[in-house]
């Protein structure tokens, strides 16, 4: 398992503390280590994921409220709650993290933390944000953007 996929599940991890224990991204770190003893994956993108979720939530959840057709944010579980929120903020501000691989991350983190339905939950709520995204050009999806060619034409 890869470093990152190993910190997203850590930073799932802390996620679900805060928002079980309303609790400052920093305790629940501070928790996280005392009881794991130390993060699994990348420390500083753990950190940036939890305290980039913690600062930018509002607007997150925001995002997610109005894309989840019929779900109250408080309504999901905290598990789905917290891929989407991870998966949202990799969408919003990691330019260096191609979109697909944010959504097909966040949906691993609900498939294996969530329910049975979790994965098709989270897919669905961000391939509908991510969409919109590109429409209104808040994101630019490089693997989409094609490279423009010069073409010279010789004379023949």
């Amino acid at each position: 398992m890869g470093k990152r996929k190993r910190a997203r599940e850590d930073a799932l991890k802390i996620l679900y503390e805060m928002d079980m224990a309303d609790m400052p991204a920093e305790d629940a770190i501070e928790a996280f280590i005392e009881v794991h003893g130390r993060f699994s994956g990348e420390e500083e993108f753990i950190k940036s994921l939890v305290f980039g979720v913690e600062k930018k939530k509002q607007e997150i959840d925001e995002l997610i409220r109005r894309f989840s057709e019929h779900w109250r944010l408080d309504r999901m579980s905290p598990v789905d709650r917290s891929a989407l929120r991870i998966g949202v903020f990799e969408l919003l501000y990691r330019d260096d993290i191609p979109p697909r691989v944010s959504i097909n991350e966040a949906i691993e983190l609900g498939k294996k933390f969530g329910d049975t339905e979790s994965g098709a939950f989270i897919n669905g709520i961000l391939d509908a944000i991510y969409s919109h995204l590109l429409k209104e050009g808040l994101i630019v999806d490089k693997d989409m953007v094609k490279q423009d060619k010069e073409v010279t034409l010789t004379p023949g």
